[in-house]
Parts: structure tokens; sequence; C-alpha cells
């Protein structure tokens, strides 16, 4: 006899162990079920998905440790602090990322264990619409749900021609396992993954060139933020060209041969020890049998859902990168609390306007609502604060003045309409902004609440002050 649930998750990343989870705290017998993509010495299911196993977490350690590298070489004498010449253990950069990744998963097997969600080892595809609800193969058995929530998340998109092993030629998953620091290492795609990357290595040691399909450098973020962090990350010594065309790619053994057109049309070719393809991400449904059951999916492979995460199929949700909209583990995690509350009978919700965007950069970037150049098209009218941090007492301090807090208000209504931010700790600052627009806040709602001195949340405060044309402090 199978095995029957009232919620099924297939996926155990961040939309899908949120949703199995907050299923489960509504009263819900839950279980998830997920594969094993990821090196585990057990053989059991690695929960976390491409966030915790190879993504959001492993390389935001690996850029805590180079940050801290490059600042031991180059700031702390300013500071007064005389060290030796610093050294990098790679090894023990990448163990300290792993030990901090293996943590992690484990706890989510401690919070399914607490709130009594059953995890199934096995890879979870539809076979057929049952009674009151769907059978779902996982591994070699067969369960019953009344409802699935699908939360497959998404890979890496690799290039025609370009074969990824890992080893020479990476993507997110090879370029946080890097050995050694590579003498030359070439990035296809200036996009977060790029960046971060980039950064991780070059602060280490590398000589990095990033090469971008696209034109204009950060086509998503407001241009001035987009303007400054070009012109701050070519200073640190990234080699960033736009407008190329990738040709032929070679490998030897010890290294890749990248052909490429530049933006003027000229032929170029670039040498280096490793290759990172950063290009995007495409959805993980191939696996699913989706066109077993008619589990509608658009011409990107992406389920089609609608505002609240329905599938076409009774019973059958999705969340996460599986489906429209940005590909953020929050986002992810915002969706999945908002289907559980849904099939409890709740007011479930989630607002796209209000997804933060971050890139974890040094300085970091972190934006949420509309862009300047958006506002611009749609004929919106809007009044603009621009607060730099060189003005914040903490940011001198911290020896950290680049970058600015820019806020954009309606004309009219003063509503804040967008918030993007290029310097220290813009990821801890944007989180400000998203609350105040939740709640459909005005910039002069900011400007009148007292922020403490000295912070850097300051120059949020100056920067709504500056809608007004009153800012104290610049």
């Amino acid at each position: 006899m199978s095995k029957e649930f009232d919620v099924l998750v297939i996926g155990g990343g961040p939309g899908g162990y949120v949703a199995a989870i907050r299923a489960a705290q509504l009263g819900f017998k839950t279980a998830c079920c997920e594969s094993n993509p990821y090196a585990d010495p057990k053989g059991e299911p690695r929960l976390g998905g491409t966030c915790l196993n190879v993504g959001c977490i492993p390389s935001k350690a690996l850029l805590h440790t180079s940050h801290l590298f490059e600042e031991a070489g180059h700031s702390f004498a300013d500071q007064g602090i005389t060290v030796g010449t610093p050294k990098i253990d790679v090894t023990k950069m990448i163990a300290r990322k792993s030990g901090i990744v293996d943590q992690l998963t484990g706890g989510i097997k401690g919070l399914f264990k607490k709130n009594k969600v059953t995890l199934l080892n096995g890879h979870g595809s539809f076979v057929a619409q049952a009674a009151g609800g769907w059978q779902v193969k996982v591994g070699d058995e067969v369960v019953t749900a009344k409802q699935v929530i699908v939360a497959t998340g998404s890979k890496a998109r690799h290039l025609p021609g370009i074969p990824v092993d890992n080893k020479l030629v990476c993507d997110n998953v090879g370029a946080l396992d890097i050995d050694a620091v590579p003498k030359k290492l070439a990035i296809i795609g200036a996009g977060v993954i790029g960046l971060e990357m980039g950064s991780v290595w070059r602060r280490v040691g590398a000589d990095v060139t990033v090469l971008e399909a696209l034109p204009d450098f950060l086509g998503a973020a407001d241009q001035d933020v987009a303007k400054e962090a070009l012109k701050v990350f070519t200073k640190q010594g990234l080699k960033i060209q736009l407008g190329v065309k990738i040709g032929e790619v070679k490998t030897a053994k010890k290294g890749v041969s990248i052909a490429y057109t530049d933006k003027d049309g000229a032929e170029q070719k670039l040498d280096a020890d490793r290759l990172i393809v950063s290009v995007g991400r495409v959805p993980n449904t191939d696996g699913l049998n989706a066109e077993a059951v008619g589990l509608k999916l658009n011409e990107r492979g992406m389920i089609e859902v609608d505002g609240h995460c329905r599938t076409n199929l009774p019973g059958v949700w999705a969340v996460g990168d599986v489906v429209r909209g940005p590909m953020l583990a929050h986002k992810a995690m915002e969706e999945a609390v908002m289907v559980a509350e849904l099939m409890a009978g709740q007011a479930g919700h989630c607002n796209f306007d209000t997804v933060p965007w971050v890139i974890y950069t040094s300085p970091e970037i972190a934006w949420v609502g509309k862009t300047e150049q958006q506002l611009k098209a749609e004929g919106v009218a809007y009044k603009v604060g621009k607060i730099p941090f060189l003005a914040n007492g903490r940011a001198l301090g911290m020896g950290e003045p680049t970058g600015f807090v820019k806020m954009i208000a309606d004309a009219a209504t003063d509503r804040i309409l967008g918030v993007h931010i290029i310097g220290a700790n813009a990821s801890e600052l944007i989180s400000e902004a998203v609350v105040a627009m939740e709640f459909a806040g005005c910039s002069e709602d900011l400007a009148r609440i007292c922020h403490a001195h000295p912070t850097l949340s300051e120059v949020v405060h100056e920067a709504a002050l500056a809608c007004d044309k009153r800012p104290l402090h610049f």
C-alpha cells in the first residue's frame, strides 16, 4: 500500500523545504522528496537546494574570506595595523565553506524532524491523477498526495560547444571548489554569479577577465548604480568587457583558450587557466513527467502558474525558480509560505514589487522597486534623493566611503517607488526600504523616523530627506 500524505513537496531547496515546514505547521500531513544531486558521504539527500549547497551560502562564505584577505593586504596599514604579507590557504578556505554548508543542510533535517515533515529520498515525478489527489513516483516507490507543490528549482545554463567539466571549465558548482588560485581566470557573463565569483578569485590573486555579451553593464540595476559599480570594479582590477560575442572555446591540459569578437568587431583571443561560465539558469522540469499528466509548461520550460502559484492542474502548485519571476531564494520562500497558507484557507500573499535584489560584491549592491529608467519609460513623474556614503561618519570610520543611497518617490504622492544602494552593508540596509514600500510608505515617513547615530542607516534617512530637498548632512 502506497504512502499517503495531505501535501507532497517535490524538491528540498529554499522554496521546497519552507513549503513543507509551513504546511506541516498548518496541520497537513506533509512529505518532501529530494534526490541527491550534491555529494554526500552517506548518500543521503542533501536539503537546501542550489542555494545552500552550491549557491548563496557557499559563495558568501568565500566572499567573506576573500574580503578579509584583501583587507589584510591592502587596508590594514591605513588603520595603523601592521601584519606580514598575508597568504591564502585555498584548501582551508574551501573546507570552511563546506563545513558551513554541512551545518546548514543538516539543520534543515532537524527542522523537518521538529515539524514532523517526512523526508523521502528520491527524485519525484508525476504518475497519474488519483482519487482525491496525485500519484507521484519517488525513487522506487509511488506515494499519493492530495496536493503537490513542485519546487524543483533551476540549474546553470550552459553554452553550446562549451562542455563544462567543473575542473577547467566551471559553472557555479565548480567555481566554488577551485582548488588553487588561478593565475588567469576568465568568466563568461557579468551577472550576479560572475561578478561575485570574479570578486572572490581576484581578491586572492587571480587576474580576472569578465566577458559579457550585452552592451550595458548590470542592465537590471539602476543606471546610476551600474555606472558606479563598473567604475569601482574596474578600479579594483576586474577586467570587464561588454558587447562581446563568444566564438570557439578550446581546452588543453593546462588551460582554456577563448576566441571572441569585441564590441568594435575585432577578433580577440583570451588564454586562461580556468573558465567560469555564468550565463543564467534554466528551470528543472525535465524529470517531472509533466507531459503525462498535462502539467502546462511555457516555451522556456517553466511551469505556468497564476498569481497565487496555482498550476493548470487541480491541487498542483509550483514555486521558486521553476516558475515566472526572479530566481531568488527569498522569492521562493515567500511563494512557499503563500501556497501553504492558501491551502489552509488563509490569505497567502507574495508581492513581487517589494522583492529585494542583492549582489554581494564589495561594495555591495541592493535595490527594491523601480529603477529611474523604468519610471522614465513608463512616463511616471518622480523625484530623487541621492546621498553618498562619503558624507556618513560610520562609513568613514569603517573605511567604506564608496557608493550612495538613491531613493525615488512619486512626485505627486511621495510614495516610495524604488530604493537603490551601492555601498557597505547594502544587503542589510535595503530591508528598511522593503518594509516602507510594503506598507505603501512615503519618503516623508522615513525622513520622520529617528535613525541611530552613527550608523550606515543614516544615509537612507538622508536620502529620504533629500527627496524633499532638505538633507541635513550633505
